[in-house]
């Protein structure tokens, strides 16, 4: 089995109702995906994930994203905090998140934008530790700053998502707790660096993740002048994990009923409230 640890499937992309959500999940079942975790981006879609991922039967996380933080007000985090009460017993609540920062984009990386990311992600950190729940990391060029401030506040760990960083920052992830996600970025062969760390890193520190609809794998990705031509950019979704996960076993050269076995334990140990939800394996 398979367990999809990042997927956006509240995102509009997949329709307004979800309906495209359903068809892609009942999909991604039939191909072995046991479960997925659906995390929060905003104040906004708190309730829209919790509401969806009993609707699937899968998971979810709460938590304000740092390409929000610009909209978001100082309440939305009275608001989480609010949430993660009020839903404390709900065994699919399994972590804070999507948290964390992003020096990428370059009007969040301005000193006010970028001190109120790292404001916003402390507090959130705050609020998983008095909840007594990992988090779910987004790191986009900001690994080093997200450790420090994770030294100062551990969490007891979670998953750094979508990890690209150096083989030193994965160690030191790993050495706070953290699981590393991977995902359709390692299917492109340029992509050098990051299928090197999906090979060479400890099976431990790897967990498996679309981030659907965005990263999709290379065989749903068409270029800007593939998309200027005419074809449209194919919808990732967690049906894709399987195949991103063969990809991944091909280069650590082991079976991927193997890593998917492995995965889903690493899952559910940095998770550990997947465990309720997640069977082991006979």
């Amino acid at each position: 089995m398979w367990i999809d640890t990042h997927c956006h499937l509240d995102a509009p992309e997949f329709g307004a109702d979800h309906a495209l959500a359903v068809q892609a999940r009942t999909l991604a079942a039939q191909r072995g995906v046991g479960l997925c975790v659906i995390p929060a981006v905003m104040r906004q879609n708190l309730d829209t994930v919790r509401r969806l991922a009993h609707r699937l039967g899968d998971a979810y996380a709460l938590g304000i994203h740092p390409l929000y933080v610009p909209r978001a007000a100082d309440e939305d985090l009275d608001a989480l905090d609010a949430a993660l009460t009020e839903h404390r017993n709900d065994p699919r609540l399994v972590a804070v998140g999507e948290i964390g920062l992003d020096f990428f984009v370059p009007t969040l990386c301005e000193p006010a934008m970028r001190e109120r990311q790292e404001r916003f992600y402390r507090a959130q950190l705050r609020l998983a530790r008095q909840h007594g729940l990992p988090v779910i990391l987004h790191v986009r060029r900001s690994a080093d700053v997200l450790l420090k401030h994770l030294r100062e506040l551990p969490t007891g760990g979670g998953i750094a998502h979508a990890f690209s960083g150096s083989a030193e920052q994965a160690r030191a992830f790993t050495d706070l707790g953290f699981a590393l996600g991977f995902g359709g970025a390692s299917t492109f062969e340029p992509a050098k660096r990051l299928r090197a760390l999906a090979a060479e890193l400890p099976l431990s520190a790897l967990v498996l993740e679309t981030d659907a609809p965005d990263i999709p794998p290379h065989w749903l990705y068409a270029t800007a002048a593939e998309r200027a031509a005419g074809r449209a950019q194919g919808l990732n979704t967690p049906a894709e994990l399987p195949r991103i996960g063969a990809v991944i076993a091909g280069l650590r050269g082991m079976a991927p009923e193997e890593l998917a076995a492995a995965t889903t334990a690493n899952a559910r140990r940095v998770l550990p409230r997947l465990a309720a939800l997640v069977p082991v394996a006979p």
